[in-house]
């Protein structure tokens, strides 16, 4: 049957690759998404047989998809049932190139469409474009690798920094605590305190070094760690035990206070340098100096004698001489000792530019990026080639930083840079943001560092520089970025599904647990993650799925039916599914899906019962009068329906369940969902499975609840009994973007049985929902009042509406629909009519094609 032309435009304006087939499979219309898809205009399509069309491509690559097709639409035709193809490869042929063919992936869908004596009208074949995922997905795994090489070279990064501070040729130690725990000593402080790293790794500095107690070294850093304020020493001299024996040793040194992420001093890091030759050198040309003024000074005395006894002095001339020249020789001892000490304080001064220069060589070769700024205004004075290659079109050196790189002013790593310059506290930052462009002029792009910014001191101690160690962590950033929003879409996800979902590991531990735990066991779900399964659910519930879980944990995938005795106030009937966990081989755990069939179990123990019940009264009424006989017809037809409902209901129920735990396999199995595509796709088909599930039981659970309609009754508010109702029907509200309004201003509370009120409203909102108009959003109006001293309750739609004079008569028998486009059997109105009739009620329904619907139930006297 050819579709009619007033709908060929909506068909062409589907957002999706849809192609309608007649049941012959003839091309009867191509939407326009399809017609791009398969680079194909109408006119070659529309009319003509589909493998017609598709053996005229038949020599395009991976072209078995053909045979693929034609099983997928013979199964769809045959069983009436939806029709899911596994992704396919299928190239397209390129027009503007005759001879070759465009890529293209597809995940084909193949829906039957019956009427309503399930007859087949159309297939309506669904092609699901999945090129752009399986191109994200090559790219996934290259993105993996990358990050994978980046934390790679970040360690290789962390152990040449290490290598560069133990190989440094200035002495470095790390004090950590009040105790002054030495937690960092290089092999230059090693060598100079004469001791091993072994010696003293992990000792107090006191105790590593004891004879340090009493030369003031203890007052010093405990005068760093309460100011927050570096301490600057110029040739300190320190008694250390070297060899056997006390030596003087002279340092310059800095003591520098390290700071927490909080800000709070967790230690002192010392940097010192040897210049006990210096020093002495020094020491020995000072004395040498008052030696030789000594001796002048004799000498001036001998002299001023020499003066006052001239005559003497001639007379001793000989003597006089001799003195002179052993003057003249202690002249040149002296000169030749002044001349010693210079060359050695010369040699001192060379090998200190010598360390310097091997300072600067490593600081060139360190793996970090490493700049030292100078003054107030932060000039690039040095910059090591790692720095330089962060910004390699950028001309950095001998310019102010906010002349080289302008776009930081304003920014907080410039702020900070400011702060360390004026008051000399290190700074650092871990995963920073910092907006940069590498080249001049280019657009800023996004990187992340781990940075150290420091001060640096001149001789007398003043601040005239800042020094920057920083590690570019953009790579790991943004994995981390994306693994976090991978783990936020799948909490989503699965909190708004009405099933326990969790994950137990080896150890039988939750690692996962959705929202739906929260009802059940009434704890937090994240405060499950890590406690043992048996001390949530208890012993005797743990006792009825140990040898389940044993199971699953040895590679089983397994469904079960139990009853759960998990607490005295709670007991459940449940349907459980437990799919394993398997990584190379190895199962590390299994995931947990858990529905409640409570209400199912209940209804199908209440079936029984009632058949048992009207069988009896069958024999009792085929014993009786002629009167009673049309009673017993009644009876027998109401337990005939009962039969059909428990046997579909039955039926229907496993099929769901089924579903549901593969659908979340492969729902774990592409996770990351970096294709929107894959989303849109597996996202539904769970939510189909689920709500499949939850109508059937819902409708069996309900049908055994007519048995009941004079339950006791109790005051009851309206407002809360929509509210649940509502959390309910969350997932239909969503989907048709319904707006529901209510207006309980006159009648806020009422006198009734709370199931039958909240089986009445589910059913009169379900059917609102289910047959809304969807070219229109759903707008739902629920009223209530007294009229005549009777309860009246009005839900009114605007949605597809029926004839209501034609099917009146019809509309509350049981199993009776007059929408077949969406699932359902045909139960609601039929619960609604006989909770309502019971009650001493009745039902009043407006209703036009087109034109929404509206039922006004009077509930019956209050």
């Amino acid at each position: 049957m050819p579709l009619p032309d007033s709908l060929l435009p909506l068909f062409h304006a589907l957002p999706d690759a849809y192609l309608l087939l007649s049941p012959d499979l003839r091309i009867e219309a191509a939407s326009d998404a399809y017609l791009a898809a398969v680079l194909m205009e109408r006119g070659r399509l529309v009319g003509r047989p589909l493998f017609d069309v598709y053996r005229a491509t038949a020599d395009a690559p991976d072209a078995g998809f053909v045979r693929d097709l034609q099983a997928s639409l013979a199964q769809a035709a045959a069983t009436g049932q939806p029709h899911q193809m596994e992704r396919q490869r299928y190239d397209v042929p390129d027009p503007n190139r005759p001879g070759h063919f465009v890529e293209r992936h597809w995940a084909p869908r193949t829906i039957p469409i019956l009427d309503e004596e399930g007859r087949l009208l159309y297939l309506l074949h669904v092609a699901q474009d999945a090129t752009p995922q399986i191109r994200h997905e090559a790219q996934l795994r290259s993105s993996q690798t990358r990050e994978q090489s980046a934390r790679d070279t970040a360690e290789v990064q962390d152990q040449l920094l290490h290598n560069v501070l133990h190989q440094a040729p200035v002495a470095i130690a790390y004090l950590e605590g009040p105790g002054y725990l030495i937690t960092l000593a290089n092999a230059t402080v090693c060598e100079i305190w004469a001791r091993t790293q072994q010696q003293v790794m992990g000792l107090p500095l006191l105790e590593a070094l004891p004879e340090l107690q009493g030369q003031g070294i203890d007052e010093l850093l405990d005068g760093v760690r309460r100011t927050g304020t570096p301490y600057v020493g110029t040739e300190l001299p320190v008694q250390l035990l070297r060899h056997g024996h006390i030596e003087t040793i002279y340092f310059n040194f800095v003591y520098q206070p390290q700071r927490s992420g909080q800000g709070e001093i967790t230690g002192v890091l010392v940097v010192a340098n040897d210049v006990t030759e210096q020093v002495i050198a020094r020491q020995q040309m000072e004395q040498q100096e008052r030696h030789t003024a000594h001796l002048n000074e004799e000498l001036a005395s001998i002299n001023e004698e020499l003066t006052a006894a001239n005559e003497e002095v001639l007379a001793n001339n000989n003597e006089l001489v001799r003195a002179q020249l052993e003057l003249q020789h202690l002249n040149q001892i002296l000169e030749a000792r002044v001349a010693e000490r210079t060359a050695a304080l010369l040699r001192a001064q060379q090998k200190a530019e010598h360390q310097q220069q091997r300072l600067e060589r490593l600081f060139q070769q360190a793996p970090a990026a490493i700049c030292m700024l100078n003054g107030p205004e932060l000039v690039y004075e040095l910059v090591n080639p790692a720095y330089q290659q962060l910004f390699p079109g950028r001309s950095l050196l001998g310019k102010p930083l906010l002349e080289a790189l302008p776009e930081l002013a304003g920014q907080r790593v410039w702020q900070t840079l400011r702060k360390v310059y004026q008051t000399g506290v290190s700074h650092a930052e871990m995963a920073i943001r910092i907006p940069v462009a590498k080249y001049e002029g280019a657009p800023l792009e996004d990187f992340y560092f781990n940075y150290i910014q420091q001060a640096r001191f001149d001789e007398h101690g003043a601040i005239d520089g800042v020094v920057v160690f920083a590690f570019d962590v953009t790579a790991q950033v943004q994995a981390q970025h994306a693994s976090a929003a991978t783990a936020r879409r799948l909490q989503v996800l699965t909190d708004s599904l009405p099933v326990l979902i969790g994950y137990l590991d080896q150890d039988r531990r939750y690692q996962f647990a959705n929202e739906a735990y929260r009802a059940w066991f009434r704890q937090d779900p994240a405060k499950l993650l890590g406690q043992p399964v048996r001390e949530i659910v208890g012993e005797k519930a743990y006792a009825v799925t140990k040898g389940y879980m044993d199971r699953a944990l040895a590679g089983e995938h397994l469904s079960f039916e139990a009853q759960m005795p998990y607490r005295q106030d709670l007991t459940k009937h449940i349907h459980t599914s437990y799919v394993p966990d398997v990584r190379e081989g190895q199962v590390v755990g299994f995931y947990t899906l858990v529905t409640d069939i409570t209400e199912q179990v209940q209804a199908r123990e209440q079936v029984q019962a009632l058949n048992e019940e009207l069988a009896a009264i069958n024999e009792e009424l085929t014993a009786s009068n002629e009167e009673l006989s049309e009673t017993n017809q009644q009876l027998t037809r109401t337990n005939q329906d009962l039969d059909n409902f428990v046997y579909a209901a039955s039926h229907d129920l496993k099929q769901p369940v089924n579903n549901l735990a593969g659908l979340f396999a492969e729902v774990r199995r592409g996770v990351t969902f970096h294709d929107p595509a894959e989303e849109q796709l597996l996202v539904p088909l769970i939510d189909g499975a689920l709500h499949q599930l939850s109508a059937t039981i819902d409708d069996l659970a309900a049908l055994g609840q007519t048995q009941q309609v004079l339950a006791p009754t109790e005051r009851v508010a309206l407002s809360r009994v929509v509210e649940e109702v509502l959390q309910t029907l969350k997932p239909q509200i969503k989907a048709t973007q319904a707006r529901i309004t209510t207006d309980f201003e006159r009648l806020p509370t009422l006198k009734y049985a709370r199931t039958n009120l909240r089986t009445i409203l589910l059913n009169l909102l379900g059917n609102s929902l289910k047959y809304a108009d969807p070219t229109r959003p759903a707008r739902i109006q629920v009223t209530a009042w007294l009229e005549a001293s009777q309860p009246v309750l009005m839900v009114q739609d605007n949605g597809l509406g029926f004839d209501a004079d034609k099917h009146g008569p019809e509309l509350f028998q049981l199993f009776r629909r007059f929408h077949t486009h969406t699932p359902g059997t045909g139960v609601g109105l039929y619960l609604v009519h006989r909770i309502v009739q019971a009650q001493g009620g009745h039902v009043a329904v407006e209703s036009r094609v087109g034109e929404g619907a509206t039922f006004r139930v009077a509930l019956g006297p209050a």
